[in-house]
């Protein structure tokens, strides 16, 4: 059997194959940065922004931008999808309380982390949500997966409570974390000290 010459290297992978590698390598980059983009510009401040917009934080044309995602809502689902992730550690960890209230004071706790951490994105899709029937779904998902995790701490006399636990679902939702931070400018471990503070006083604690 003849060896290879000296000074040559044995192609193993065909040539084409290597530039449909690159090439798929280069658009994966491409729509990691476009969805990153979309992720500064929000939290930049714009609290609407566009493919232009996105485009230049990308650093690439809009063109670019719509062959990898052909409308803006596809650009906010892989954002979702994205933050989803990061929040999920925290939403899965277990409790340390063994009571019910001891849970509800954590849950206070916990969503002041996770409404910080989403609280520009939230609000930029607030914007939207009225034009985007995926935005809505997201939304009323979000909703829904706040209600079911309260009602899988609290106690059947709260549960069964339609105006308790109403209250409690507003006083521990999101709006009421924007409005504390947002409207009323409260720095973060204040607007949690007041949402706790709420909390205590709406279920006896």
């Amino acid at each position: 059997m003849t060896s290879a010459p000296m000074g040559k290297v044995t192609r193993l992978v065909p040539h084409g194959e290597e530039v449909v590698d690159g090439r798929r390598l280069r658009s994966e980059r491409s729509r990691v940065q476009i969805v990153a983009a979309m992720r500064a510009v929000i939290e930049g401040g714009n609290m609407d922004p566009n493919a232009t917009s996105v485009a230049e934080a990308a650093g690439v044309s809009i063109r670019t931008v719509f062959r990898h995602f052909e409308e803006m809502d596809s650009l906010y689902r892989e954002l979702n999808a994205q933050l989803e992730a990061e929040i999920l550690p925290m939403v899965m960890t277990q409790f340390e309380a063994r009571d019910w209230q001891g849970r509800a004071l954590e849950v206070v706790t916990r969503r002041a982390r996770i409404y910080e951490r989403l609280m520009p994105f939230k609000t930029a899709a607030h914007a939207r949500r009225f034009q985007s029937e995926y935005l809505m779904d997201a939304h009323r998902r979000f909703l829904a997966l706040e209600r079911a995790a309260l009602q899988a701490i609290l106690p059947p006399e709260v549960r069964s409570n339609p105006a308790l636990f109403a209250a409690f679902e507003m006083v521990t939702g999101f709006q009421s974390w924007q409005r504390l931070r947002q409207d009323q400018n409260l720095e973060p471990e204040d607007a949690e000290a007041a949402m706790r503070f709420a909390v205590e006083r709406l279920l006896g604690l």
